[in-house]
């Protein structure tokens, strides 16, 4: 019997301007977008390391609100339309059940956000996922019962 390689997920954070895609936006779409537009070449290179089912941040950037505010799923993997950049489909899975703002992500060693704060995809730990997700009391569909 051949063994089957598991792929171990991976987790990254999204950012978007709330005024361009919010995630009032993102759940109102049946949960489903296309994340493209991204032009920076180091952001590009963790989106193509994107496997379905991987987890992502929703984190609403801009003057108003830096903070994460959701979770999805990458539903399909890197591809190319004619003439533009490349892209992955995400799906939203739930809401954050507190925001995580910025501040409060300042505390965490080590987290890449902090290091390149330009960068509109970047890769997350699992140990820094969780914390976060610890911050912000989990995501709405993590399998947690807190809200009952």
């Amino acid at each position: 019997m051949g063994e089957e390689k598991k792929v171990e997920q991976k987790y990254f954070l999204l950012k978007t301007e709330p005024s361009e895609w919010s995630w009032e936006d993102q759940e109102s779409n049946e949960g489903i977008s296309k994340w493209d537009g991204v032009k920076n070449k180091q952001a590009q290179k963790y989106m193509k390391s994107m496997s379905l089912n991987d987890l992502c941040f929703f984190y609403h950037s801009g003057p108003k609100a830096r903070r994460i505010v959701g979770v999805v799923t990458v539903i399909k993997e890197w591809y190319y339309e004619e003439g533009k950049e490349g892209a992955v489909d995400v799906k939203a899975i739930g809401e954050m059940r507190k925001p995580v703002d910025l501040k409060e992500m300042k505390i965490i060693n080590g987290f890449i956000l902090l290091k390149q704060p330009r960068l509109s995809v970047v890769p997350v730990t699992k140990n820094i996922w969780q914390q976060i997700c610890d911050m912000g009391g989990g995501y709405e569909g993590d399998g947690s019962n807190e809200e009952e």
